[in-house]
């Protein structure tokens, strides 16, 4: 049976990853304050549905990487620390972009909205990173079926995702104005958030986790 623990590790990862810039909050931001939240929601449908793609794709092979190929999970643990620490540097770096600076862009139709936000998330490699790398070593093989967890945990992953991106989507303008008149506030973000992520990557990388374990 999945655990609490793991819920909140993975819920925790992946408010981290939604606070921080990447192209899906860019773009989500970005189309509100152009267009306006209705935009931004159909468009956070389109990427809920990239969510679910790589869920699916994540889960129905996960329990045959991990009987198989234990190695591979090592690869991937490693591979997601440190994709973690470029996100932590792309956040403090001097320069770095805040994700409530939006760029501008043209008026799009419903069905132009959710088939962008759909390929923004599919070829997005934050996410596929997040689920290939991070989401398996939650899983714990001895608690049970490894494929069940990995769903339960990808949808932990999508509901705190959805609902982040919502909360930006709502209050973009609002947020945007506020850290465009207080720059220091928005590098305060940016260390805050990187800092996060470097102490995530970290702990995934040396934390001899309850999976890596159980298949040595």
């Amino acid at each position: 049976m999945i655990g609490l623990g793991a819920i909140a590790g993975i819920a925790l990862v992946e408010l981290g990853m939604v606070l921080t810039p990447g192209p899906n909050m860019i773009y989500l931001v970005s189309r509100s304050i152009t267009q306006g939240r209705r935009a931004g929601l159909v468009s956070l449908a389109g990427v809920a549905l990239g969510f679910l793609v790589y869920l699916l794709a994540v889960s129905a092979g996960i329990a045959t990487v991990f009987a198989l190929v234990p190695e591979i999970y090592l690869a991937l643990k490693l591979a997601g620390a440190g994709y973690l620490l470029w996100l932590a540097w792309k956040a403090v770096r001097p320069g770095g972009r805040s994700a409530v600076a939006p760029r501008e862009l043209t008026p799009d139709g419903n069905g132009k909205l959710f088939l962008m936000g759909f390929l923004t998330c599919l070829l997005n490699p934050k996410v596929a990173i997040l689920y290939i790398s991070l989401l398996p070593q939650f899983v714990d093989p001895a608690g049970g079926h490894v494929g069940l967890q990995g769903l339960l945990l990808g949808l932990t992953l999508i509901a705190v995702g959805v609902a982040g991106n919502a909360f930006f989507i709502v209050t973009a303008g609002s947020v945007a104005g506020f850290f465009g008149r207080h720059p220091l506030w928005q590098r305060l973000h940016r260390y805050v958030m990187g800092t996060a992520l470097a102490c995530f990557a970290v702990r995934i990388a040396t934390e001899r986790t309850g999976a890596v374990a159980a298949l040595r």
